[in-house]
């Protein structure tokens, strides 16, 4: 019984060693490979993976990625976006018409054959989002006058 007990523990526990405490090391389990493996059909795996992927193609190609509501509803009318991402704070704001704007806009991308993803403000990659406004897009073609836009 023993044996089997820590067979079950071996295989859905993992021990990293951490340079600090605090937020900064969440994001570092997560970004482990060994952690990753473990958890990479979660939810939590889809978004730290969709967040990375916003990040590279906002370091690589930075006219195919927009962050900030101004922005994401521009390249929406231009029909470009391709992956939308939402901190699920947008759809707690008090401000009720601000609200049904989030869920619009998340029903028009869809419709339109993006796809959405809506991160939980408790996990460390949906706080990173909401440092960055709580939205953003990955864009299906360049948008290069997007940032000439005033947010």
């Amino acid at each position: 019984m023993r044996k089997q007990m820590l067979a079950i523990i071996d295989s859905h526990a993992v021990v990293l060693r951490m340079d600090f405490a605090g937020g900064h090391s969440l994001k570092e389990v997560l970004d482990a490979p060994n952690v990753m493996s473990m958890i990479k059909d979660t939810k939590a795996a889809q978004e730290v993976r969709i967040l990375k992927e916003f990040y590279d193609m906002l370091s690589n190609d930075s006219s195919r990625a927009c962050y900030g509501a101004k922005h994401v509803e521009v390249a929406h009318e231009r029909l470009a976006v391709q992956t939308l991402l939402v901190a699920d704070s947008l759809f707690r704001n008090a401000d009720i018409p601000k609200r049904k704007k989030y869920v619009n806009l998340v029903n028009s991308v869809k419709d339109s054959g993006g796809s959405v993803h809506v991160f939980s403000s408790m996990h460390a990659s949906g706080e990173q989002l909401e440092q960055i406004s709580g939205i953003a897009a990955i864009l299906r073609f360049p948008l290069p006058d997007l940032e000439d836009i005033e947010m």
